[in-house]
């Protein structure tokens, strides 16, 4: 169980503080992550690590030189957002590039992928290496869907020693590239993991029993079998990748058997010596192993096995020296620090002209203000719920995310509503602080989501009926557009498309605004109840198809939760009339 911390909102940052604290000589905090205290020189290409936090040392304790330039840093389990992600790369850049690195997560592609986009709209040059070598997770003809489990550790190490010897951009690219396609892991679980202030943990594993096939992100084992034996456990780990070698001549590899937080050194080491042992017999020699805890998931209890199959430039690089934290090899060459732009501020990004409304369209946004709130006052509530469902198969941070969410949407929305500006603006200012703050699939999407029905609500006029239409429909399309999610997939999507159906028919049949929104809610609670018959086809729940069936999708049942909130907020709406947010004829007094 995590038992030290404050508030558990805040234990991602209340940990980042104290690391940096920790380790001053090595890292420093920026917006975002963390980045070298001691910049590289310009001209070398910025290797930056990412994903949730709870994996200590991965991701920030690897920062330094021979490693990271930096790394992003998610809440407990959930992807860091994208303004996250382009902060950290913006700041460690030294003009070659950034090369980001993470595991295969739907989140995680979701936001480093806007980061990249928005760094090369600045200048930078900036690519994502996938990491993709959990061998449970899909067959091995589908490689590109696996998730990256502790292979991360190589990946990123193999890059950032091609980083730090001046490889160029490209190069460090295909090196990172070339290292994941020769990666292999499997891991097994004892016991699950618990999220701070939680006092269960998201799976628990019978007596005598262990998962095989978990994620590193609290996600149980894809089966169950009987607990072995430490050399029984070797057995299954060893054959089964050696069964997924990569097409290589080498027989030579490198190896990391992981511990994932509760299982200590003393047993993995029992265990090392029967893997040890098989790869010799069957021919295959290992290079500077590690045994100990590099990619964990916080306490939880259980270990992996994880092997790369190496040639002479993966293996020079795997030997490289680095020193950071969390892991230190081989002596680094003292190197003087660039001190020619230590304290230099990256060029702000200009804010936008803010536009006052006419008091039409203050009104509408009053209504969005409202609403927003209604809904963050609801999730906070259902965090708990949402959390055990989405623990099913998943890492159980839905709730956490939502709530962080929405409570920071409600606040950049009264900052902005404050400023006389209409809905479409309230509503980007609430979309791109839900985004930040919330990280994750679901914060990207529901970010994309609230711009994209701002966009089409009007600020000279009230709201129609049929600007809810537009705004829904416009916000289904940018859901789309980015998560690639279809109807059926188990997503979010299959709550949000019924919804924008339903309105739509509503309004064209003459329903007001308010009488379509709540049927359309209706329709979107009835669509997301009956998600538990669906398997996943995408996302993170995918590996764990099966354990889904049953229960329905979290994504989908807290959108469900909150357009029915809204739908009930419209009614006795204290800011302006029904009729007057309908386009109707009415008072519309505040």
């Amino acid at each position: 169980m995590t038992r030290l911390y404050d508030d558990p909102a805040s234990f991602t940052d209340d940990m980042v503080t104290g690391f940096v604290a920790a380790h001053p000589e090595y890292v420093r905090q920026v917006p975002g992550g963390v980045v070298r205290a001691k910049r590289a020189p310009q001209g070398k290409v910025a290797v930056v690590t990412g994903g949730g936090s709870g994996h200590y040392p991965a991701f920030c304790g690897v920062v330094g030189p021979g490693f990271a330039d930096g790394s992003v840093i998610g809440n407990i389990f959930t992807s860091p957002s994208a303004d996250d992600a382009y902060s950290v790369g913006r700041a460690a850049d030294r003009g070659a590039g950034v090369v980001f690195s993470f595991g295969n997560y739907a989140g995680d592609n979701m936001n480093f992928g806007l980061a990249v986009e928005r760094l090369e709209r600045d200048g930078i040059r900036a690519h994502n290496v996938v990491v993709t070598d959990d061998v449970a997770s899909a067959p091995a003809a589908e490689q590109t869907k696996r998730r990256g489990v502790v292979g991360d550790f190589v990946v990123f190490k193999v890059a950032s020693a091609a980083a730090e010897e001046g490889y160029s951009f490209d190069e460090v690219v295909r090196v990172a590239q070339h290292a994941n396609g020769r990666t292999r892991s499997l891991g097994v679980a004892f016991d699950g993991c618990t999220l701070p202030g939680q006092d269960k943990p998201l799976f628990e594993v019978p007596d005598g029993r262990m998962g095989l096939g978990l994620g590193i992100h609290g996600e149980p084992g894809v089966s169950e079998r009987d607990l072995p034996s430490a050399s029984e456990l070797a057995k299954i780990l060893v054959d089964s990748l050696l069964a997924e070698a990569p097409d290589t001549e080498s027989r030579r590899v490198t190896a990391i058997l992981n511990g994932l937080g509760a299982t200590k050194y003393e047993e993995l080491f029992v265990v090392w010596g029967t893997v040890a042992r098989l790869l010799a017999e069957n021919g295959v020699e290992v290079v500077a192993p590690e045994v100990g805890e590099l990619v964990t998931s916080l306490d939880m209890a259980g270990c992996s096995l994880t092997l790369t199959w190496l040639d002479p430039e993966l293996e020079r690089l795997w030997l490289a020296p680095a020193d950071t934290p969390a892991y230190r090899t081989g002596n680094v060459a003292p190197t003087e620090a660039d001190e020619s732009d230590e304290d230099d501020e990256l060029v702000p990004v200009p804010e936008p002209a803010i536009v006052v409304a006419p008091p039409e369209g203050q009104a509408t946004a009053a209504i969005v203000v409202q609403a927003l709130h209604s809904v963050a006052d609801l999730l906070r509530g259902k965090e708990e719920e949402l959390g055990r469902l989405d623990a099913i198969a998943g890492d159980g941070d839905h709730g956490r995310g939502m709530t962080r969410g929405s409570a920071a949407a409600v606040e950049a929305a009264y900052d902005a509503v404050g400023q006389g500006v209409g809905p479409a603006a309230v509503l980007v200012a609430a979309g791109d602080a839900w985004a930040a703050k919330a990280g994750g699939t679901s914060g990207v999407l529901w970010g994309a989501a609230l711009r994209s029905f701002g966009d089409l609500l009007p600020d000279h006029r009230a709201a129609t009926a049929n600007d809810l239409a537009a705004g829904a429909s416009a916000a289904l399309a940018a859901v789309q557009r980015i998560g690639r999610a279809e109807l059926g997939d188990k997503t979010l999507v299959d709550a949000l498309e019924p919804f924008v159906a339903e309105l739509r028919s509503a309004v064209e049949s003459g329903a007001s605004g308010t009488e379509a929104w709540q049927r359309a809610a209706k329709a979107a609670t009835k669509a997301a109840e009956d998600t538990a018959e669906l398997r996943p086809r995408t996302g993170r729940a995918r590996p764990l198809a099966e354990r889904s069936v049953g229960n329905p999708d979290p994504g989908a049942m807290s959108l469900a939760f909150a357009l029915n909130r809204i739908g009930d907020m419209l009614v006795g709406s204290a800011v302006c009339s029904t009729e007057k947010l309908d386009g109707e004829e009415g008072s519309g007094e505040k």
